[in-house]
């Protein structure tokens, strides 16, 4: 048999690091879950050891001394011993989805569907985790992102009419607070207001005592489950499987989806004004601090951008999107609106003059 190439055998090499930091990865998550989920990852541990068998047995002496993985993966070990939280599981399926055993001949095609699966595995797992704190993080990130675009596009807006220091520095502190306040009370309303409608949507647990009393015949109840999106069949043949057996709770048929958790109203108030607030405080941290004039703008300008960068990149891993192109699509358009409002606010200072 002939022996494999250095360069193969340094590929293989590599590949056997990368899967025992991804193993080392999910066993380490699976030391901060508990129940069902700790089950699944530490499953997905033993699968990145079966593929790890695979290159030990190709390797056979040339296994030589573990190499480290690759850097994502080390920094996703990292993570997972320090934090365990979905932002882990958000980017150990983007590396799940980079698997190069599709295109590589010396891995089984067992190996690479495996990949394909374990990035399905973790992304119900990271949906499960961004699920529970979906409210209250859309209105941290929202509340962040508005604060920033929103305070800068004023305080330049304000600044390019040609008023004093002390007066673009009022504008946004008054900015901060007003729009703090309002995204706060916006969100409490909003989120209560939700909760509202889908309770007043939820089914009426006395109409289950009922039941009993219905005429078999005409049996009104595939009425109630034809009016939820049952076909006439099927909401028939659930009727008559509810009359047959009252000891259960039919009261939501099982083919009928519960609404999402949308999060707390007051978590997502708080959350809200908190981040507005310190978005809003960013645009106006240079005038705090006495720079004024075109120093300021640029100095407010640059803070901002970069506090752009980090929200986008964020909101890239959570959703499991490439976090560079959302963090560079957050700061186009909070550039965007805060350079429109700076052309506005030379035309007025042009206009007033």
């Amino acid at each position: 048999m002939t022996a494999p190439a250095p360069s193969t055998i340094r590929r293989w090499r590599k590949y056997l690091a990368d899967e025992r930091a991804e193993a080392a990865v999910y066993r380490d998550l699976a030391g901060r879950r508990s129940g069902e989920e700790r089950e699944i990852l530490l499953a997905l541990a033993d699968a990145e050891a079966r593929h790890e068998a695979h290159w030990i047995a190709l390797l056979g002496d040339d296994a030589g001394k573990p190499l480290r993985g690759d850097i994502r993966t080390r920094a996703l070990g990292w993570l997972a011993r320090r934090f365990g939280s979905v932002f882990v599981l958000a980017l150990a399926q983007r590396a799940e989805a980079r698997s190069p055993y599709e295109a590589d001949v010396d891995a089984t095609p067992a190996m690479a569907a495996d990949e394909r699966i374990h990035e399905e595995v973790v992304r119900g797992l990271a949906t499960r985790g961004r699920n529970r704190l979906s409210g209250t993080f859309r209105a941290a990130v929202f509340g962040a992102n508005d604060g920033l675009v929103s305070n800068l596009a004023l305080v330049l807006g304000i600044g390019a009419t040609g008023v004093s220091t002390p007066i673009i520095l009022a504008t946004g502190l008054a900015g901060l607070l007003a729009g703090a306040l309002s995204m706060g009370a916006g969100e409490f309303v909003s989120i209560r207001s939700q909760r509202e409608l889908l309770a007043a949507s939820n089914p009426n647990p006395e109409t289950r005592s009922a039941l009993p009393h219905l005429d078999v015949d005409a049996n009104e109840l595939s009425l109630v489950y034809r009016a939820r999106g049952m076909s006439e069949d099927d909401a028939t043949a659930h009727a008559a499987e509810v009359m047959r057996d009252l000891t259960v709770d039919h009261s939501r048929p099982d083919d009928i989806d519960g609404h999402e958790e949308i999060g707390s109203a007051l978590g997502a108030a708080v959350s809200s004004f908190l981040f507005f607030a310190s978005g809003a405080v960013i645009p106006v941290l240079p005038y705090l601090f006495g720079v004024d004039g075109l120093a300021a703008v640029i100095a407010s300008s640059v803070l901002v951008g970069l506090a752009l960068l980090a929200t986008g990149a964020v909101t890239g891993l959570l959703s499991g999107g490439p976090p560079l192109n959302r963090a560079l699509r957050q700061l186009a358009i909070g550039f965007g609106a805060a350079g429109a409002t700076y052309l506005l606010g030379l035309l007025f200072g042009v206009a007033a003059v």
